[in-house]
């Protein structure tokens, strides 16, 4: 199996009696139910998994679950060989999202305290961002993404003194060797067209077959246009199109969404679809990422909600829809192919993958930057840039807020192809693969 960096927070969970009942979030297909059941069962003699999904398309013992005694009740049914005491049985509610009522139901079940619990869901932002009667003081949600770029390398069989070599050359600012580098922006380019979904990682482990990887990459994006059918009725519609047209957006020379390109409504505004972006945020399958126009710590104060950039949550996604099974778009270093669109989507997995919240900087006479992140050791904000190609580049956005003395800025980043680092007054020039550091 793979190594996933949720393990240890997870078993620190199960071998804490007092904690609050922990909630895993995150998009389908990124591993939950899998990494949950595994450690559980190694944890625990008595393992109990109920699928919520499953049985509301069954049986449907939990649909009218209102009480604690009638949750255990129902648990029998199931499970009632397994149900012995705290110290020896977990529960783990798959999907709970399906039920809002038993999120409700968790502060009861977790001051009763019969049994260890776990839970997950992958609509489970969206479920806790509408129902009211969440018990926040008796659940922790963490939420679960992809397979970042480091977790890739270890599938990889990347041993961990080579990432920890890397990292050390990061923090010196020192150059790899040339057939390191060389190695490790192959295994970067294979990440752009795998992505970090466990089962397209793990096909192309065993099978190194393109088409079945490019299967799993559409069966998950059908999964994602299927959910937000199913739960958010009212604005399912204007869900998927504004889903389906992140590509056109992110792979323009200004990558913002365009409100009136949705509808073709010339007068649409950002709070037309604000509740549609909220969706997709919330179910964890696009990365939002705001514009600024005044790039001053902290960003959140100077955000522009009627500026938004939209990413897919996985870049083998991206690399599906735009280039299918051509995989020589991304492995080779063509002119006339542009990978700003996913050079940027695999910044922003791995700014996400790190809870950082994410903005850009966007002024009409100055021009854009990438990405901005909070710099809390400098109190300031750390701006990012990210080519897709090699040689010199030329950022008329990146200078001027560099040298701006208003907005203190201590360092910026540029991330390409490139091997070389270097340091030219404030801005430093990096390998894209050492976006995993920082």
């Amino acid at each position: 199996m793979f190594y996933r960096k949720i393990e240890p927070y997870i078993e620190k969970y199960l071998n804490d009696d007092q904690a609050k009942i922990l909630c895993i979030d995150g998009a389908r297909q990124v591993g939950k139910t899998f990494i949950i059941r595994y450690l559980a069962k190694r944890r625990y003699k008595n393992y109990i998994e109920l699928n919520m999904a499953d049985d509301y398309l069954g049986d449907k013992l939990f649909k009218n679950v209102k009480t604690i005694d009638n949750f255990y009740l129902q648990v029998s049914v199931l499970h009632g060989d397994k149900m012995n005491n705290k110290n020896d049985t977990i529960i783990f509610i798959d999907e709970i999202q399906i039920y809002p009522h038993l999120l409700t139901l968790l502060k009861a079940l977790k001051t009763d305290d019969k049994y260890k619990y776990i839970c997950s869901g992958s609509l489970l932002g969206v479920t806790l961002s509408k129902t009211t009667l969440i018990p926040m003081g008796s659940i922790t949600t963490k939420t679960m993404y992809p397979l970042d770029f480091e977790e890739f390398l270890l599938a990889n069989s990347v041993g961990r003194n080579v990432i920890e070599h890397l990292r050390h050359l990061f923090n010196e600012q020192k150059e790899l060797e040339e057939s390191l580098h060389n190695k490790m922006i192959e295994l970067f380019k294979m990440y752009l067209l795998i992505g970090g979904l466990p089962d397209a990682v793990k096909s192309y482990i065993n099978t190194k077959n393109i088409n079945n990887v490019r299967t799993i990459h559409e069966q998950t994006m059908n999964y994602y246009i299927e959910d937000a059918l199913k739960y958010d009725l009212e604005n399912k519609l204007k869900i998927k199109k504004i889903y389906e047209m992140q590509t056109s957006f992110i792979d323009n020379k200004v990558k913002r969404v365009k409100f009136n390109q949705i509808e073709n409504n010339d007068y649409a505004r950002y709070l037309k679809y604000e509740d549609e972006f909220d969706y997709l945020i919330s179910a964890g399958i696009s990365i939002g990422v705001h514009g600024v126009s005044d790039p001053k710590f902290p960003l959140i104060t100077s955000l522009r909600k009627n500026l938004i950039k939209l990413y897919y949550s996985d870049v083998g996604i991206l690399t599906n829809i735009l280039y299918k099974n051509n995989i020589n778009a991304v492995l080779l270093d063509t002119n006339s192919v542009n990978l700003g669109s996913v050079y940027e989507t695999v910044v922003a997995m791995e700014l996400r993958s790190k809870n950082y919240k994410m903005f850009y900087f966007d002024r009409k006479n100055e021009g854009e930057v990438d990405f901005l992140i909070d710099d809390y050791n400098n109190l300031s904000v750390l701006p990012i840039e990210v080519k897709s190609s090699r040689g010199e580049y030329h950022f008329r956005a990146m200078t001027k807020i560099l040298d701006n003395k208003n907005y203190n800025i201590k360092k910026g980043y540029l991330f390409s192809n490139n091997k070389e680092i270097k340091k030219v007054n404030k801005l430093i020039y990096m390998p894209i693969y050492f976006i995993m550091f920082v």
